[in-house]
């Protein structure tokens, strides 16, 4: 009776089982490429949330902005606050953002910070769903594979055997486990990184919605 191994498995399936395989690889490097940089990365951001309240406790605005930008080393915090301050000066000038009112002009520039701090929180999240979803079908589109070849070369023998036919379907399904070992990691980062983000972006919206009412009192400036 043959044994099962995927050495085995490799030698006898064909390019098409060799590039399912070498698919599967590189879709776990990607993830696991981003898996890190992202955790790296969600765990400096979520470190530097106390720079909120650095900011609030700076003398001047131009404190609080130098605090929150030497403090947050990703630009997440930082990036609203330096757009508020930036947006103090434009209003009044010869441009279109200048004819906006105070209020206007300072919610267009927190809204688009806001973006800008979304859009690289949410990097990499694409990539990690799709691994997710799709490597599961990689691995059993490989294992349908392995499973035709392992049919047809009874088929071409004439006699069916059952160790003969055991060995090579039972090293097939070790491309659908493959690719669960693959999806799995990306499911549960996808999920842990969306929970990081929703709570950032709701410090980020609070943040946005007090610097605003600050510079858009009366007598706010540098």
């Amino acid at each position: 009776m043959e044994h099962f191994s995927f050495a085995s498995f490799w030698e006898r399936t064909d390019a098409v089982g060799h590039a399912v395989a070498y698919l599967l690889l590189a879709m776990s490097l990607l993830s696991w490429y981003f898996i890190l940089a992202k955790g790296w990365a969600s765990w400096r951001v979520r470190r530097s949330k106390g720079v909120v309240q650095a900011f609030w406790d700076a003398p001047t605005l131009n404190d609080g902005v130098a605090t929150v930008s030497s403090g947050d080393p990703e630009g997440i915090y930082a990036a609203l606050a330096e757009a508020g301050a930036a947006g103090v000066h434009v209003v009044g000038r010869a441009t279109l953002a200048g004819e906006m009112g105070r209020g206007e002009q300072l919610t267009r520039v927190l809204r688009d910070a806001i973006h800008v701090s979304t859009t690289r929180l949410e990097s990499g999240l694409t990539l990690l769903a799709s691994v997710a979803s799709t490597a599961p079908f990689v691995g059993l589109m490989g294992t349908v594979w392995g499973i035709y070849h392992a049919l047809a070369a009874v088929s071409a023998s004439g006699t069916v055997q059952i160790d003969k036919v055991a060995g090579p379907v039972g090293e097939a399904l070790i491309m659908t486990g493959i690719g669960l070992l693959v999806a799995v990691p990306a499911v549960l980062a996808y999920n842990g990184f969306n929970r990081i983000n929703r709570l950032t972006l709701s410090e980020l919206d609070a943040f946005a919605h007090d610097l605003h009412a600050y510079l858009t009192r009366d007598g706010a400036g540098v």
